[in-house]
Order: C-alpha cells, then structure tokens, then sequence
C-alpha cells in the first residue's frame, strides 16, 4: 500500500513512521512538510494513501486536496486539532487521527483503508478505466475532491448523477448536493470512463446507472430521467452515439 506522509512537523513524521514499521502492507514511499512539496510527490509516485495533516504553512490538507489533479488517494487525517473532526468525517475521510497518535487507532484506521482498496481491487470496471495510467481514466469507484465555499467532500463519482456546465465551471449533482467545481465541462469529460459517463449535449454529461427512463424528443434526439427526476436532452447527433453505447 503506497503511503505518503504529509505534515509541516518534522517530529510527528518521524513517530508515525514509526508507528508504520509495525504494518507490512504499509509501503511509506515518501513524505511531505507541506502542500508545494506533496503535490508534485502525488503526481510522481500516485500513493494509495495518504496520512495527512490538516493545519499546515501555505496551504491546509483540505486546499492540498483540492488541488490534486483527477482521482484523490484515499485519505486518514492526522490533526492536534479535534474542531476538525466533524469537517474531516463531511469529507468522508476513511479516518481522523488524534495526535499524538495511538497505535490501537493506527490499527483501526488501516483495516478500514485495507477494507477500501480491497474493494477497488475487486472491481472489473475500476481496472479498466485504468489500465492506462498515463491518462488516469476516472471510474464510477474513484472518488474525487470536491470543494465550494467552505463545504468540502470526497464523493464517488458513481453517485454523481449529472455534471452541468456553468461556464467555467461545473456543477455536479449528487445526493442533495450541488456544488461547483471550476473546470471545463470538456476537460471533465476527458478523464471519466465513458463506458460509465455520457456527454448527452453541451452542457451535460450523465452517468449512465442512474437512468430511469428514455423516450424520443424533439428533432430525432432523446429525454432521459434519470433517478431523482432530472430530465436532461440527448441531442440528436449525441443520440446515434447514446443508441449503439446502449444497443437500443
């Protein structure tokens, strides 16, 4: 399990990897004082997980998540600070660690990011959207950072129903949430696993799972509803491609 350690204190660093040594699975391949330097470490070496603290100079872990580009490691926040606790579980973090660090909680944090990457490799779609990691196709079970304002989230792109164009930014749908994101619409379609994404017009790209209904529209093009009730057009020219994706 590829591990990156993230945090400004040289000290706390040096005793979680410490605390490390007792989990063979766990492979430390690098460590980090702060967000400049995590980033370009993250690109480099693509770690599974992440331990992460969350107030650091320049930067806070939620901004350095932020700015990862594509799929998010998994992620177990280290923090002195426990104001952070319920922020971090919004997040959906697999863990949040008190410092100083307990090896009981080590233990329990590292079965649940055993349980988790053991997930993603079992899953046959995950594999596929992968298997070029130049490109790092985004698949339903990759989860994503996601912040607007002062909310944050990792969400998994499999439960985001629908991607909007909003100019330079998009908007995703999932649960009740609707936050923005500033990327391109096309620049997102790029990255997601088309088998699982559908680009229906300009503005919308939708996941294909959560399709309830198609019924013909205007113009030779479509109406999907998808699950939840949004109806979204799929222009004519985008219906041929939608029709051989689906067989119909």
């Amino acid at each position: 399990m590829r591990t990156l350690i993230i945090d400004d204190e040289r000290l706390a660093r040096n005793e979680l990897r410490r605390l490390l040594e007792n989990f063979p699975k766990i492979d430390i391949v690098g460590e980090a004082a702060n967000a400049d330097e995590a980033l370009p470490m993250i690109e480099e070496l693509q770690p599974d997980l992440l331990f992460l603290d969350i107030q650091m100079p320049g930067k806070n872990g939620f901004e350095l998540l932020q700015a990862i580009e594509g799929k998010a490691p998994d992620v177990v926040f280290t923090t002195a600070y426990d104001e952070y606790a319920i922020k971090a579980f919004e997040f959906n973090a697999l863990d949040y660690l008190l410092k100083p660090v307990e090896m009981h909680r080590l233990s329990e944090a590292i079965h649940r990011v055993e349980e988790e990457l053991q997930h993603h490799a079992t899953d046959p779609a995950r594999a596929t959207a992968t298997t070029d990691p130049g490109h790092r196709v985004l698949g339903e079970n990759d989860q994503v950072f996601v912040k607007d304002g002062e909310k944050c989230w990792f969400v998994k792109l499999g439960k985001v129903r629908l991607f909007e164009s909003m100019g330079n930014y998009v908007r995703l749908y999932f649960d009740d949430q609707k936050p923005l994101v500033l990327k391109s619409l096309n620049a997102l379609e790029d990255r997601l696993d088309g088998n699982a994404f559908f680009r229906a017009n300009r503005k919308h790209i939708i996941n294909l799972q959560w399709i309830e209904k198609i019924e013909p529209w205007f113009s030779g093009g479509l109406l999907v509803t998808l699950r939840g009730g949004d109806k979204i057009e799929i222009s004519r020219r985008q219906a041929i491609r939608f029709k051989d994706l689906l067989s119909l």
